[in-house]
């Protein structure tokens, strides 16, 4: 079942001297408990888009279906099934953290016992035991992040928005919030829609991506549909001597593409059961003196479609 489904979604902001148009007639949906991504270029129209889909401002045009609410029609409704974390949080700076949490619990409807169980349950969850009584403008980007994340669980959300989660943090920390992301996934058993610049960091959680350019969907599926859709497989590079025939290399299963020239060839290939076997036995006339292997990741499929 769709957890959210988008149909046409139009949107463009006035300029100084005309409307810029920032997403044109994009189509997709999200199934229920998967991590979707949604990756593009700078200005691509990723964060907007996040925004149409949590409620935080409306479409031009189309029609947005979340939870199975009308989400231009039924907006509180979906507010109260969703939460968002940005990748640049902003909460009120001289309140504590636990002041923070507890207000935004609030805002969801909890109170009494509810409130301090889920704030509780955040603040372990995210390591912010030793940070409750710290203002939230003392604490370091990093924990700023922690904070933002610990908001978005409080109301256990059924969809949770994650917008550039990493951006900012050193590498040590970034790798610390994605665990936790994957942890909130695992143990909460949510749909988790994200965006991100940071490749290994989609390929590592998302289950499907859609990428964006100049404001248009122009690609979809999981990371592996998307280096076949575009021959960006596994590639083996042999050196050799002696003669090959590189059209018995094209017809092996898996092959997807082959570039040769005198002494190397540069065979392009999904990893499937027999496919390297074959390569290797299509240089049984020839002698091999050196050959490499290079896997493809989601940073190769990223510069490809944003050429």
């Amino acid at each position: 079942m769709a957890a959210l489904r988008a149909e046409r979604i139009c949107k463009s902001f006035r300029g100084l001297f005309k409307r810029k148009e920032v997403l044109h007639q994009v189509s997709l949906s999200i199934e229920e408990g998967e991590v979707f991504g949604i990756l593009g270029p700078n200005g691509a129209g990723k964060t907007t888009l996040m925004s149409i889909f949590s409620t935080l401002i409306r479409p031009d045009d189309g029609r947005l279906e979340v939870l199975g609410f009308d989400a231009l029609r039924d907006t509180h409704a979906v507010r109260e099934r969703i939460n968002i974390s940005s990748g640049n949080p902003n909460f009120p700076w001289s309140l504590t953290v636990r002041e923070n949490l507890n207000h935004s619990g609030m805002l969801y409807g909890l109170y009494g016992r509810d409130l301090a169980r889920s704030v509780d349950e955040a603040i372990s969850s995210f390591g912010l035991e030793a940070h409750v009584d710290s203002k939230f403008e003392t604490l370091s980007t990093g924990l700023k992040q922690r904070v933002s994340l610990a908001k978005s669980i409080l109301n256990r959300p059924e969809i949770l928005f994650l917008d550039e989660p990493t951006s900012g943090l050193d590498p040590e920390m970034a790798m610390k919030t994605r665990a936790l992301i994957h942890r909130i996934y695992q143990e909460e058993k949510m749909t988790v829609v994200l965006t991100t610049h940071y490749m290994p960091e989609a390929e590592e959680l998302c289950d499907r991506i859609a990428f964006l350019r100049e404001g248009k969907l122009i690609a979809l599926g999981t990371p592996g549909e998307l280096k076949r859709a575009l021959k960006i497989g596994d590639r083996i590079f042999i050196d050799y001597e002696g003669e090959i025939d590189p059209m018995c290399l094209r017809i092996i299963p898996g092959v997807m593409d082959v570039r040769h020239s005198r002494g190397r060839v540069e065979v392009v290939f999904d990893r499937t059961e027999g496919t390297l076997g074959g390569i290797i036995r299509a240089f049984v006339g020839a002698e091999i003196l050196d050959m490499g292997l290079e896997k493809p990741d989601l940073e190769d499929v990223f510069l490809e479609l944003a050429r």
